[in-house]
């Protein structure tokens, strides 16, 4: 299982480890990823995801995960996460 967001597409990233007396070694700063299931108003249904807390607030300020799958870069989502927007979109094109 990657450390990637599925709808942000964040993962991980390098930098340096720095100590008092500033010797420098290379280390992994690693997303903060959650397991979290969201409602689709649209389809009535929920879908399982790995995202990020910062994923999770992007969400909830766009008013839901139809909203943020309107906006949402077809490069930044994962394979599951592209199906369920093209769901979404399809059912709001049929509404």
């Amino acid at each position: 299982m990657s450390r990637r967001c599925d709808l942000t597409g964040k993962g991980p990233m390098s930098g340096n480890n720095v100590s008092h007396a500033n010797n420098k070694t290379r280390r992994r700063f690693l997303p903060n990823l959650q397991d979290v299931s969201m409602q689709s108003d649209i389809l009535g249904r929920s879908f399982k995801f790995r995202v990020s807390s910062a994923a999770l607030r992007t969400v909830d300020h766009r008013g839901g995960l139809d909203a943020f799958m309107a906006k949402a870069k077809d490069e930044e989502l994962s394979a599951e996460a592209l199906k369920v927007k093209k769901e979404i979109l399809k059912a709001q094109a049929a509404a």
